[in-house]
């Protein structure tokens, strides 16, 4: 090991797959050999690094040079490093989506790691005798679990291996895998069921509106126990009854109530219900979360903004135009307080029950022609993703903060997506007819709307969840 880095800088660079990271160590040497913080959370986290919660340690011990193991993948995360030798991996991303088959190679010494997300397949090669591979995961081994497998010498994928195959050692079993081709890819959070839940107990707030039915029916399928709790049973703007409130029991907050009645909200009577519902309610279990150690999972909207920077990102600066806008931004200040806490900013939400999507079609269906607003633009956010997306945060292990998260594809306006329900459900989609927001509230007395409300997805698809498009879940939702 005389070639070794000593005094690299601590350090964590993304790579070409999403959430696959590349951690440099600082490793201390003198005459006597060397020392190094192989782990640790608090340093790691703070530079990027997602508090994966690891529950186990591995080691590999590899006798001699030229042992090469993989492509395997796995539904956990790991991070992977040596404590003597030297190694060259190979990681292959055989997640659903668009990297399905990205690589990213590197060699590890002492004085590098990686992290490698679930469903990455993980590969090395010994290129020193006594070579001791280790990795933490965050889950426990089980034979029921979903494994994938490539194999190393696959022509798609293309590895270069320092030392050529032919002459290296494998197992008959390694030698054995398919190639990419024939691999079904490692599924997602949205068909993934049992897998990041291990069983943590979720009070879901609003459980009876379009997110909270679809967070009921997929966190069993994750792995999580999920209570459904909403008005008048628990009412989060009342302080004392969520002080008095029994929070021993909970790992998970997911706050999916809000007042949603955005002209509602200007109105005299509306006001205070909207700020009692969206500011005060989310401070209400901010103060619940942080002091019982809890994880508080909050959406948000991007009516928190005036709509005027667009892709919105997740450090812009709220400037809310209308009393709904302002009360949604109350409640995320109040929620950014807490140590465990994903923020979760969305838009134009469609799912089960009443929506923009459902009437339209219901206009379609009595031959009705609407007019529709086509300056205002955004993406649809369909519930069975947002909640995959929040069951991905929640069980990927990823640094807590502010999450953007709609469908991907085209920014289209509500005019355009007005025009392809009457298309998708066999209507004229001339029927529709394109009118400018200020003529279509003329003489009305209503709150202002952003006209751009896309959302920039790149943190969250960084970390390995990249949602469905807009228009494919549109065509599912209507068929």
């Amino acid at each position: 090991m005389a070639d070794l880095a000593y005094g690299k800088q601590l350090g964590i660079e993304q790579t070409p797959i999403p959430g696959f990271l590349h951690i440099d160590l600082t490793v201390h040497g003198d005459t006597r050999g060397w020392f190094k913080e192989n782990w640790q959370r608090e340093k790691m986290v703070g530079l990027g690094l997602p508090d994966f919660g690891p529950v186990q340690n591995n080691i590999s011990f590899n006798d001699e040079v030229g042992v090469t193991r993989g492509i395997h993948a796995e539904p956990w995360d790991k991070f992977v490093s040596v404590a003597t030798g030297r190694v060259f991996g190979a990681w292959v991303d055989l997640r659903e989506g668009p990297s399905f088959g990205a690589v990213y190679t590197c060699e590890i010494d002492p004085s590098v790691a990686v992290y490698v997300p679930r469903g990455v397949g993980n590969a090395y090669q010994t290129l020193e005798p006594h070579t001791a591979y280790t990795y933490l995961v965050n889950a426990h081994w089980s034979p029921d679990a979903s494994y994938t497998f490539v194999n190393l010498a696959d022509e798609t994928v293309a590895i270069e291996w320092p030392i050529p195959l032919d002459q290296a050692i494998l197992s008959d079993k390694d030698k054995g895998h398919p190639r990419l081709a024939d691999v079904t890819p490692f599924p997602t959070a949205t068909e993934s069921p049992a897998d990041p839940g291990t069983g943590k107990k979720v009070l879901v707030t609003g459980a009876n509106g379009q997110l909270g039915r679809e967070l009921m029916r997929q966190l069993p399928e994750a792995g999580f126990a999920p209570t459904g709790v909403d008005l008048p049973g628990f009412d989060i703007s009342d302080a004392p009854a969520v002080e008095a409130f029994d929070w021993s029991e909970w790992d998970v907050i997911v706050n999916a109530a809000a007042w949603t009645n955005v002209d509602g909200a200007e109105t005299p009577e509306g006001r205070p219900a909207a700020w009692k519902a969206n500011a005060l309610g989310p401070a209400n279990l901010a103060r619940a979360a942080s002091a019982n150690g809890i994880t508080l999972v909050h959406i948000s909207s991007e009516y928190v903004f005036d709509g005027t920077n667009t892709p919105h990102t997740e450090d812009e600066p709220p400037s809310p135009l209308g009393v709904y806008g302002q009360s949604k931004a109350g409640g995320d200040a109040a929620v950014a307080s807490v140590p465990q806490h994903y923020l979760v900013r969305t838009s134009w939400v469609v799912g089960d029950g009443k929506n923009f999507v459902r009437t339209m079609a219901s206009l379609a269906e009595k031959g009705i022609s609407p007019a529709v607003v086509d300056d205002q633009i955004g993406r649809l956010t369909f519930t069975a993703d947002l909640a995959a997306g929040i069951i991905h945060l929640l069980g990927s292990g990823v640094p807590f903060g502010t999450y953007n998260l709609s469908n991907e594809g085209p920014v289209t306006s509500w005019y355009q997506v007005a025009a392809r329900v009457f298309e998708l459900t066999g209507h004229d989609p001339a029927s529709v007819k394109p009118i400018s927001t200020e003529e279509y509230y003329a003489g009305k007395v209503v709150a202002p709307r952003p006209l751009k409300s896309t959302l920039d997805l790149s943190k969250i698809e960084a970390t390995g969840f990249v949602p469905v498009d807009a228009d494919l879940r549109l065509g599912e939702y209507l068929g």
